[in-house]
């Protein structure tokens, strides 16, 4: 789609501590002169995993840079690097990361994802950019549970001044969904996001609730919902993998939204998640702003990461 991307002096800047992190890390096991050998693989080994790589991938690339050591395809510490970044971009072979459209009728986002991990804004962001980008974009607040939660997307709706579908707190949220689908159909939106529950992922009552406002909305408007996009908090590290396979198992998650990536430093579980789960990273949320949004590039993060 291409309105979501941002420059590679962008994504630098948004990815300082990670980047801070991981460089300060590498440069104390990769020191001037030093040679390559098992006791240096197995401290670089310990970096990663401690830069939430993950134990899994870590394991992975470690392997293949053992492989290119010991047949001398790397000769010094100043081949690790380079080895490292082109293996990590390799993870993400050339597929289609951009946001599904419908072709006819409205484009239908079901957005998922736990309390506190900043869905709510991360909807914000997708509706700016796109009614920015001349789409009618209409909000529904399906996270019926939370008063707080309806006047927080009120809220941003009045902000970027876009429109919203709503009950009273309390009421069904696939009702809300089902009266959102009718009004889009209506109002002859270009995309339909729909808020949900900011669901603990061990409750499996209200799990069941987000699989049943996905076949509402998929009675109502044929092929929706088009995206499922899964909202992950990047300063959380690991236990957002814990929580990712857990939303997988009860609805069809097409893409996932990293939020908050540009306050932590523990951006390499961008990595973890394609090695695991093999979902793509579709949106980064990189500030505050509604304009901070970005498509997912792997080249640019990488460099960014290791720069």
């Amino acid at each position: 789609m291409g309105i979501f991307t941002k420059t590679a002096e962008y994504f630098r800047d948004r990815l300082g501590k990670t980047r801070a992190k991981i460089s300060t890390s590498l440069s104390s096991v990769l020191s001037l002169g030093r040679n390559i050998d098992e006791t240096l693989l197995d401290e670089l080994e310990e970096t990663l995993i401690t830069d939430d790589i993950g134990v899994e991938t870590t394991d992975k690339l470690m392997s293949g840079l053992r492989v290119a050591y010991r047949s001398r395809q790397i000769a010094t510490t100043d081949d690790i690097v380079p080895f490292l970044k082109e293996h990590i971009k390799s993870y993400w072979p050339h597929r289609d990361r951009q946001l599904r459209l419908a072709e006819t009728g409205p484009t239908v986002i079901l957005v998922a994802g736990v309390n506190g991990t900043g869905k709510t804004t991360s909807i914000a962001k997708l509706g700016f950019i796109l009614s920015r980008n001349n789409k009618m974009v209409l909000l529904a607040a399906c996270d019926t549970f939370r008063a707080a939660a309806v006047e927080q997307l009120s809220i941003w709706a009045e902000r970027i001044g876009v429109q919203i579908i709503k009950h009273k707190t309390g009421g069904d949220p696939a009702a809300v969904a089902f009266d959102a689908c009718q009004a889009a159909v209506a109002r002859n939106a270009d995309v339909l996001i729909l808020d949900t529950a900011g669901r603990l992922h061990t409750k499996k009552d209200l799990m069941k609730q987000l699989t049943k406002i996905r076949d509402v909305v998929a009675r109502k408007i044929p092929g929706a919902p088009n995206e499922v996009l899964l909202v992950l908090d990047a300063t959380t590290g690991q236990n957002a993998i814990v929580q990712a396979k857990m939303f997988t198992e009860a609805i069809d998650v097409t893409g996932i939204f990293l939020a908050k990536l540009d306050g932590t430093a523990r951006g390499g579980i961008v990595i973890a998640i394609k090695d695991q789960l093999d979902i793509p990273v579709k949106f980064v949320g990189l500030g505050e702003k509604p304009e901070d949004i970005a498509e997912f590039n792997p080249d640019t993060f990488v460099e960014a990461l290791f720069n």
